[in-house]
C-alpha cells in the first residue's frame, strides 16, 4: 500500500491559485531551459521515502482544508549551495481534487496512510461534488456535511 504526505500549501488561497503557480513555474523553467517538472523542496528527506516515491501523493491543505493532491514521482535528496541537505519532491503537474476535509495547522509534513486518504472527486464518481464551487465544498466540509 502506498504512503502519502500531508502538507500545508503556503501562498495559494485556492486550488486554482495552486494550479496557476504550477503553470507559472513550468513556463519559467522552460524559458530557462530547465526541466519543467514541478517540485516541492523540503528540508528533510522522508524516512519512509521508499513507500512514497512513485506510488504516493502529496495532499495539500489550503487555508485549513485538505483539498487536493499531486502524485509524487520521485524523491531527490540534494545539498544546497550553503551545504545544507534538502529534498525535492518531484510532482505530477496534474492537481486532483479530493473530498474536502478540515485540517488543523501543523509544521512540516505528516504521513498519511492510503486507508486514511480522502477519495478523489471527479465528474464520474462525485455525485455532483465536482461541479460544486470550491468555496462551497470547503464550507460544507467545515460544517461536517461532506
Amino acid at each position: 500500500m502506498p504512503l502519502h504526505l500531508l502538507k500545508l500549501c503556503v501562498g495559494p488561497a485556492t486550488v486554482a491559485d495552486l494550479e496557476e503557480r504550477i503553470a507559472q513555474n513550468r513556463d519559467y523553467a522552460l524559458s530557462q531551459g530547465r526541466d519543467p517538472t514541478p517540485f516541492h523542496t523540503t528540508r528533510m528527506v522522508p524516512t519512509r521515502a521508499a513507500e512514497i516515491a512513485g506510488q504516493g501523493s502529496i495532499y495539500w491543505v489550503i487555508k485549513g482544508t485538505l483539498l487536493c493532491r499531486q502524485s509524487i514521482l520521485a524523491i531527490d535528496p540534494f545539498t544546497d549551495a550553503d551545504g545544507i541537505g534538502r529534498c525535492r519532491l518531484m510532482l505530477d503537474p496534474v492537481v486532483r481534487a479530493v473530498s474536502p476535509r478540515p485540517c488543523r495547522p501543523f509544521q512540516g509534513w505528516r504521513y498519511l496512510k492510503a486507508g486514511d486518504a480522502p477519495a478523489d472527486i471527479d465528474a464520474a464518481t462525485a455525485g455532483g461534488l465536482a461541479e460544486m464551487p470550491e468555496a462551497l465544498r470547503r464550507e460544507l466540509a467545515g460544517l461536517g456535511l461532506i
